[in-house]
């Protein structure tokens, strides 16, 4: 993740754990609303203004560097016999998921079939992947790095392309929470690189605003799911055509 990209998803954290909006900010910095939501989403401040909001919360830019790195350290993916132990016990799957899309211990328990006694016992085992840290009270704190990944082909990946992508692709994709998009171009490994840098932007996009949903009652909240791809690829169908 680019430096800059980092420090500002870093700061959005350290406002939504003191509870201040961008009409907080906002008003800090004499702009609209609409203004401030330009600057977050462009990545495009002063370091002026930076110093001013990092002000508002008591902090020094250095302080919000120094969150920034100790964030980067956090884990970005498991090793395959990890992969391999979640995938091999489909609760521990789904209470993995679950952690990663902060839901709370209550939240998981209220939602499945899964005893407070089997759920803190998976929520334990993931502490010792360092997945997660279980505090007192067996509340969860997440460890990952923002750009934390399943491994490529790896146990996980490999679950879903199995057992979970046909599930997935079992809808017509015309329902208003839906939307399926199939895009076909003729680009150049450039072009093509620049296409997956973006792809990257929409993901750490969507972490970001799972991650301020996360104080949201689950019953409030649906799951989603994204799927992102893109490879040099031509329709099989017609290979008996080329030359």
């Amino acid at each position: 993740m680019p430096q800059i990209t980092n420090l500002i998803h870093t700061l959005k954290q350290i406002l939504k754990t003191h509870k201040k909006t961008y009409a907080d900010v906002a008003k800090e910095l004499g702009l609209s609303e609409g203004s401030v939501k330009r600057l977050f989403a462009e990545e495009s401040f002063s370091l002026a203004r930076l110093e001013q909001i990092c002000l508002m919360l008591d902090m020094e830019i250095s302080d919000l560097v120094q969150v920034m790195q100790e964030r980067s350290q956090r884990i970005t993916s498991l090793t395959r016999e990890q992969e391999e132990e979640i995938t091999g016990d489909l609760v521990m799957l789904l209470v993995t998921v679950c952690a990663l899309n902060r839901w709370t211990l209550q939240d998981i328990i209220t939602s499945y079939k899964i005893s407070e006694t089997q759920a803190i016992h998976y929520l334990a085992a993931l502490d010792r992947m360092r997945l997660i840290e279980l505090l007192p009270g067996n509340r969860i704190k997440l460890l990952v790095s923002p750009n934390f990944h399943w491994i490529a082909n790896g146990p996980i990946q490999k679950f879903f392309h199995e057992k979970v992508g046909k599930d997935f692709f079992n809808s017509r994709f015309d329902r208003q929470n839906e939307k399926l998009i199939v895009a076909n171009a003729m680009l150049t490994r450039e072009s093509n690189a620049i296409v997956q840098k973006k792809l990257d932007k929409l993901l750490r996009e969507i972490d970001q605003l799972n991650d301020e949903d996360a104080g949201i009652s689950a019953s409030d909240k649906k799951g989603a799911t994204v799927v992102m791809a893109v490879r040099e690829w031509n329709y099989g169908v017609f290979s008996g055509l080329r030359r």
